[in-house]
């Protein structure tokens, strides 16, 4: 049996073609199946929304390296994000959101969900008393980021699953900034598994999609129901580029770690930078618990400037190597103002991110290059 990590990202649900013997899947660009009969499906085919070959390849294998029992592909993170609601909550019912929810999440709650009837309430998921304080009767689901985005705060995923478990409601947690290389949610009691794939998954930059992975089979059939239903699923394009992404996720996320504690190193010391947000530091408040539940720290650093924001903005205005743009877990160093970029969206309500803050998504150029940049952006 097939356990090592690097080996399942690079065979499972990619069996050599059985016709040409090619070692990669190949693209299936077909919207429909000739069927033999009435009903007479191939392998189980016959229309590519509800399900395509190079997308089960991609399914089968996040499925595999989360270790869940079924995974779906999906054309973005928030479409799956939004079908997952959908199809675990109705109308009145309630979720626990994290304090520091990103903010593309935050918004499908509070502008999109919220319309629909959905209930919910941004609580420290750090602070377990205030969480079970926050269940009701009509909680559905907690809903977890762990690292958060873009504040790096840390959650217990075995203690958050306890509380979930015992108010009868199920634990999802967003695994897109430690990739399933450093985190492995479903084995810490997680009920399903959520990816912004265009991140780390991915890793280049070049695809957007999303994905989740469900614990249970019967939960992963009511998703994959949904998924067929409502329709944002991964074209096989995309589905191929974010299994080629997957191939050398590990390798990757390695360097990225590498490359981040470098990073933190030179932040640390420098005198215009007055706090470096990193879960791998002793100091930080979720260290001790992502020490347990991460392999690594992962690639992702927060920290914020003396001079305030129009000195932020500026530290991003002139990096040379980190390019300025929003996304991240890509192999180029990407560098964003959250305020005004990724989390603007939640600017004046309780998530709203320090003025003074700058997010770094750390690649896995050379690392004397990256320092060498930094050090000249933060030079007054």
């Amino acid at each position: 049996m097939i356990e090592g990590f690097e080996t399942l990202a690079v065979h499972a649900g990619q069996e050599a073609d059985p016709h040409t013997g090619a070692v990669v899947p190949p693209i299936y660009a077909v919207s429909t199946y000739k069927q033999d009969g009435v009903g007479g499906l191939r392998a189980g085919y016959e229309y590519s929304r509800s399900a395509n070959p190079t997308r089960t390849a991609l399914e089968e294998c996040l499925a595999a390296i989360e270790g869940g029992t079924r995974g779906l592909a999906f054309a973005s993170g928030l479409a799956a994000e939004d079908t997952l609601l959908r199809a675990v909550c109705a109308p009145g019912d309630h979720v626990i959101i994290p304090g520091d929810a990103y903010g593309g999440t935050y918004r499908l709650f509070a502008q999109v969900l919220a319309r629909w009837g959905l209930l919910f309430d941004p609580v420290p998921l750090h602070d377990l008393d205030a969480v079970r304080a926050a269940v009701r009767p009509e909680t559905k689901v907690i809903w977890v980021e762990t690292p958060t985005n873009p504040l790096l705060g840390i959650a217990d995923i075995e203690a958050l699953a306890s509380i979930a478990q015992q108010a009868g409601a199920l634990l999802v947690v967003d695994n897109t900034f430690a990739s399933p290389y450093l985190q492995q949610p479903l084995a810490l009691g997680a009920d399903v598994v959520v990816h912004s794939t265009t991140k780390y998954v991915g890793g280049h930059s070049d695809v957007v999609g999303g994905a989740l992975v469900a614990r249970d089979r019967d939960l992963g059939d009511r998703l994959a129901y949904h998924q067929n239903a409502m329709g944002a699923v991964a074209g096989p394009f995309d589905a191929w580029l974010t299994l080629r992404g997957v191939k050398t996720l590990a390798l990757r996320m390695e360097r990225h770690c590498d490359n981040a504690e470098r990073v933190v190193d030179l932040l640390l010391s420098h005198p215009r930078v007055t706090e470096v947000l990193y879960p791998g530091l002793p100091n930080h408040p979720g260290h001790e618990v992502a020490a347990k539940q991460m392999r690594r720290f992962g690639g992702m650093v927060s920290f914020r400037v003396a001079g305030g924001e129009d000195e932020a903005v500026r530290v991003c205005d002139r990096t040379k190597l980190f390019t300025l743009g929003e996304s991240l877990g890509g192999v180029e160093s990407l560098i964003e103002h959250p305020g005004r970029m990724t989390h603007a969206s939640v600017a004046g309500s309780a998530l709203e991110v320090p003025s003074d803050l700058v997010r770094l998504s750390v690649g896995i150029e050379t690392i004397g290059d990256l320092l060498a940049d930094l050090t000249e952006a933060l030079r007054a």
